[in-house]
């Protein structure tokens, strides 16, 4: 059976701005279903790294928490810390970086909850017996709430191929053991010949796990968690990762850890997939680049896989944008966008294991509001 997943473009009128676009196509999709009146609602989003630019707009966030208010759900904004360095590992710096991008109490009429506490290590384990972990840890605020709105920015990802609501909710959800865990298999390498000892990995490693050996980069595998953050910042692409081995077991742990999260709120989710400002990577960068395509809509769904996939599908039938990474590559609609700007990275892997798991099915149906 096909999965409703519900579109609509970013077309107004001055009859219907797009706030109030968004909430027609919300209640289309039957929104409050996911929640019942008095329900602790859990409003998962990314808030942005400082620099970035790429993230949803806070003030869409607000006709959200707008829609949940008036039909009798709490809601909170939240998201788990990272386990990079950077301006969201642990919960003062995150708050403070929720801020500065505009995600205050007097914009959002809710408050912002860091899921996983202090230093993130606020979790609850979570029995799932799957092939990759018999357990998951996520943090302990998203588990105790009552229902759980997924509200993703559809991106590329470096390790992923694509960042939608099974990111947002497998990885974004976790403690930092959860991402530990998730990231363990990723093993980056220094290829000698291409370092120049710049050392800009060094300043970037959370864990000291990168040293210098003869004016070149060295990784201690005992040090390092597998965060991929050296590979991100390295200006000459001389770290990375054993793309095989690795990243098919990271995108099915990905989609365990979405499995434990939604595993008693099945019933009780929804997914929200925003495919505007489609930088190729993530929004945990200090900075993004150009969109790759053009801002296309947004999507709705009580499946993640159907949204994801959909959200997938009309990116791919979109032209490439010239002027962005895709400018030497394959520019014609219908071409993957993702694999052109990550060959190594299979996307389709996260989405047939998260259907095999029961998460929800790639076959769906698009529903034009």
């Amino acid at each position: 059976m096909k999965s409703a997943v519900y579109f609509m473009d970013l077309r107004t009128t001055i009859k219907e701005n797009l706030l109030n676009k968004l909430g027609r196509l919300l209640e289309t999709a039957d929104f409050n279903d996911s929640y019942a009146p008095r329900d602790l609602v859990a409003v998962k989003l990314h808030f942005g790294e400082l620099g970035n630019t790429a993230y949803i707009r806070p003030v869409f966030l607000s006709k959200i928490v707008e829609m949940i208010k008036t039909s009798g759900g709490n809601p909170f904004l939240t998201d788990a810390n990272t386990l990079y360095s950077g301006t969201r590992s642990d919960s003062p710096t995150h708050l403070k970086t929720a801020v500065k991008n505009g995600f205050t109490y007097s914009v959002l009429d809710a408050p912002v909850i860091i899921a996983d506490g202090l230093r993130g290590r606020s979790e609850t384990a979570v029995r799932i017996d799957g092939n990759r972990f018999d357990e998951v840890f996520i943090g302990s605020e998203i588990i105790e709430a009552d229902a759980m709105i997924s509200v993703a920015h559809f991106k590329g990802h470096e390790l992923s191929g694509f960042g939608g609501a099974i990111k947002n909710v497998g990885m974004g959800c976790a403690s930092r053991r959860g991402k530990m865990a998730q990231h363990s298999d990723v093993s980056p390498k220094v290829k000698r010949k291409k370092c120049v000892g710049c050392e800009d990995c060094i300043g970037k490693c959370s864990q000291n796990a990168i040293s210098m050996q003869d004016e070149k980069a060295v990784i201690d595998k005992e040090k390092c968690i597998g965060c991929g953050e050296c590979i991100l910042v390295c200006p000459n692409g001389a770290i990375q990762i054993m793309w095989r081995q690795s990243i098919p077991v990271f995108l099915e742990a990905m989609a365990e850890y979405t499995f434990g999260v939604l595993k008693d709120k099945m019933d009780k989710s929804f997914f929200i997939n925003f495919i505007t400002n489609i930088s190729p990577a993530c929004d945990c960068l200090p900075n993004n680049d150009a969109a790759i395509v053009r801002d296309i809509g947004i999507l709705a769904s009580k499946d993640p896989v159907a949204i994801d996939q959909a959200s997938v599908d009309l990116v791919n039938k979109e032209p490439g944008l010239s002027g962005s990474c895709l400018d030497e590559k394959d520019l014609s609609p219908g071409s993957d966008k993702f694999r052109a700007v990550y060959p190594n990275v299979d996307w389709n892997i996260q989405l047939d294991f998260a259907q095999k798991m029961g998460l929800g099915s790639r076959d769906y149906e698009m529903i034009k509001i």
